[in-house]
């Protein structure tokens, strides 16, 4: 009886213990194919951004074509979302705000299925120019430049990716905080009226 007594006194003792400590050493884990990529700049301190470690599960080059594509959406966002402030809305009877949220919600639901066809035959579009060679990335012949702006300097066209994907993230963090301001007025510093 005694030796199950101090048996589980030493054994409660030993709860109480510091634990061993061991040193975890990590790094940070990334596909190789993002230091060719460009965005790695001062912004993100001259490293690859990639907190949560997606590029070990999508392809980088995936990955690159939702992030441009994604900015290319929220720029068209972002002046969709200051046009009715400026200058008004169209003559319509179904929207009659120019808050822009409420818009959304006013809109009729045929006009969304347009929308959405609208953005499928964009789609489809794109994918048919990729398949002919073209590009919405750079590299090769341009799918639309309509106003000859891209470069044939292969520097000048570094530089003219750098600058679409700066402003693709910015116009990301901009949509993103002017809907945060219209849902949690005063959550982000953002113009009245807006």
């Amino acid at each position: 009886m005694k030796t199950a007594i101090i048996a589980t006194v030493v054994g409660s003792a030993a709860a109480f213990a510091p634990a061993p400590v061991t040193r975890v050493e990590s790094s940070l884990s990334y596909a190789k194919e993002l230091d060719s990529m460009i965005g790695v700049s001062n912004e993100v301190g001259g490293k690859v951004w990639d907190p949560l470690g997606l590029s070990d599960y999508v392809p980088t080059d995936w990955a690159r074509r939702a992030e441009l594509s994604n900015g290319r959406s929220a720029m068209l966002a972002t002046v969709g979302y200051f046009f009715p402030a400026v200058f008004g809305t169209f003559e319509s009877s179904d929207v009659t705000t120019t808050d822009p949220i409420d818009a959304i919600l006013q809109a009729d639901p045929q006009w969304w299925a347009q929308f959405v066809v609208l953005c499928g035959v964009f789609e489809t579009w794109k994918y048919k120019q990729e398949m002919a060679g073209k590009s919405f990335l750079g590299g090769a012949e341009p799918a639309v430049d309509y106003l000859k702006l891209w470069p044939e300097d292969p520097a000048k066209q570094e530089e003219l990716k750098l600058k679409e994907l700066k402003n693709a993230r910015l116009a990301m963090i901009g949509i993103a905080g002017l809907v945060s301001n219209h849902l949690l007025p005063g959550s982000c510093p953002v113009p009245p009226g807006f």
